[in-house]
């Protein structure tokens, strides 16, 4: 931190903080009547996301989440945060399951990115992601998601496609990891420092550059300082969009998530047609 300035390598400092909380303690404190449900019905059940159903305020909700530990032990059991491709198939077998039912879906980010093991690639990782982002695209249900920590490359896209994408204030969401820009750029990992000053990875970054809505206050000090109070501020923002995105119609929804997209990313063409006038 310089000059009580908290700079892009500080809240990738905080979200890397080893009491920093995770899905698993935000659920209890924002929904009720929480469900779990397993598996992608085609090869196993990836523990590296949650999926199950709960109540919002009283209202049936999808909840969708990538899942970090707290502890070597924790991690070890969820593979790091790193879903494989059965993971995402979980959370689109689930997503589906909400568009028939009417329940809206609320996925939850946290994570380096998708596990790249050769395992996965055997059982379509690829695949596995651009089938979540096509389909989440068409999917007749609001879909709020929040990036909780680390939103790590197509890993965290998939289910990073929805009406509002809120972050929490120390939250960091990008291409790639700083550490893995620094290495493919600079040779050098060890200039992670450099790479987040000039990554634009910030949820101030995100919510400026039109890929993300809303900014969700933490406690002081960083979400591990009181995780109910952190909870409390998620809990109040979802109450509000998920309000918002109901009272819209199905048609009028999509058209607006399909705009989103279209509008991040904007560029404009300069002509370079070269005067051939004599």
């Amino acid at each position: 931190m310089m000059d009580g300035i908290i700079t892009p390598y500080d809240r990738l400092t905080l979200i890397h903080h080893h009491e920093r909380p995770t899905v698993r303690d935000y659920i209890p404190m924002i929904f009720t009547d929480v469900y779990e449900l397993h598996g992608d019905r085609l090869y196993s059940d990836d523990k590296a996301i949650f999926g199950g159903i709960g109540r919002l305020d009283g209202i049936p909700v999808t909840i969708i989440a990538e899942v970090k530990g707290r502890d070597l032990n924790e991690n070890k059991e969820v593979n790091f945060a790193m879903p494989h491709p059965e993971g995402y198939r979980k959370a689109l077998r689930l997503a589906h399951q909400a568009e028939k039912f009417h329940r809206p879906v609320i996925n939850f980010i946290d994570t380096p990115g998708a596990y790249c093991g050769v395992e996965a690639e055997e059982r379509g990782q690829g695949e596995a992601i651009a089938r979540c982002l096509y389909e989440f695209m068409q999917l007749r249900t609001p879909v709020i998601s929040v990036v909780l920590g680390e939103g790590g490359s197509g890993g965290a896209l998939a289910l990073g496609v929805c009406d509002e994408l809120c972050m929490l204030e120390n939250a960091i969401y990008s291409v790639i990891s700083p550490r893995g820009f620094a290495s493919l750029i600079w040779k050098d990992a060890g200039r992670e420092r450099d790479a987040c000053d000039i990554m634009h990875i910030t949820a101030e970054d995100a919510v400026a550059l039109g890929v993300a809505e809303q900014i969700i206050p933490e406690s002081e000090g960083g979400a591990h300082t009181d995780p109910e109070i952190t909870a409390e501020n998620i809990h109040r923002s979802l109450s509000i969009s998920l309000k918002d995105k109901m009272s819209k119609d199905i048609d009028e929804l999509l058209l607006s998530r399909y705009n989103r997209f279209r509008s991040v990313g904007e560029f404009t063409q300069m002509d370079t047609t070269v005067d051939q006038g004599g």
